[in-house]
């Protein structure tokens, strides 16, 4: 029973596929009765366009007038549009952990930037010395090489993003590291499981990884969820942190730094 369960097309694998979605669609609405969309307006675009997407092509999936071909090419428009939506998206976490200090997050922008770059070089090389795979055909093996350096990408920019915060001491927002941990949960995971087929492993049960994959998804929706909808326990202590003048100290040198 429970391995029928783990094959394609099976009762499990359309819940892991469409649930999420749904989810994401019904925290969405409501984030937007909260006025939520006003803070972030990003993700709550993200929110919106990656569950529409998904489902659409869930109902290009079960339409036998759909060849693979077709699938593959409106999964890798949706990518590249996903992808854009994703690194904006690490953008707006990054000005909310320095919203008020316009002159680190200025040279932080840079320092990013840099990063992105770096990391953009990293997937083309990766994607470049990546094993061919044979057994399918070419616009499959495209879209998994963009998506693989796509989230390779967004990997390294959020662990970019708590790194940076923890070195200045910034205080993240509940809300902004809620959707930091699921998105670089689901990076994370993803990657991983591209890592194991890339080496040949569970070769002939590649979609046990494609189940991994979309009950890790789903578990990033719940976590979303949680940030956004429960309301933060007071803590009885606090946890010690930089004091506020010596940040204040560092903003003011570093605008003092970059002025002509």
């Amino acid at each position: 029973m429970a391995q029928a369960m783990l094959q394609p097309h099976s009762l499990l694998w359309h819940y892991l596929w469409v649930a999420p979605q749904i989810l994401q669609l019904a925290l969405a609405l409501r984030l937007w009765r909260s006025g939520f969309q006003k803070k972030y307006p990003i993700f709550f675009t993200y929110l919106i366009f990656e569950a529409l997407e998904v489902l659409a092509l869930y109902g290009m999936d079960l339409l036998p007038s759909v060849s693979g071909e077709l699938w593959f090419e409106a999964f890798c428009l949706g990518l590249v549009v996903e992808g854009v939506m994703r690194f904006a998206l690490i953008g707006e976490l990054l000005s909310s952990l320095l919203r008020s200090r316009p002159a680190i997050a200025k040279s932080s922008g840079r320092l990013m930037s840099i990063s992105a770059a770096m990391l953009v070089l990293a997937a083309t090389l990766t994607a470049a010395y990546a094993p061919v795979d044979v057994y399918h055909f070419a616009m499959r093996y495209r879209a998994s090489l963009l998506q693989q350096a796509l989230y390779m990408i967004e990997c390294g920019l959020i662990v970019f993003l708590f790194v940076f915060a923890t070195f200045c001491h910034s205080t993240w927002s509940r809300a902004a590291f809620g959707i930091a941990l699921g998105r670089g949960i689901s990076s994370s995971v993803h990657l991983a499981t591209w890592a194991i087929m890339a080496n040949g492993g569970v070769s002939g049960s590649r979609y046990l990884l494609d189940f991994l994959n979309m009950a890790t998804y789903h578990a990033c929706v719940l976590i979303w969820m949680y940030y956004l909808l429960v309301p933060q326990k007071v803590a009885a202590t606090s946890a010690v942190s930089l004091p506020e003048s010596d940040l204040e100290v560092w903003n003011r040198e570093v605008e003092r730094l970059i002025q002509p």
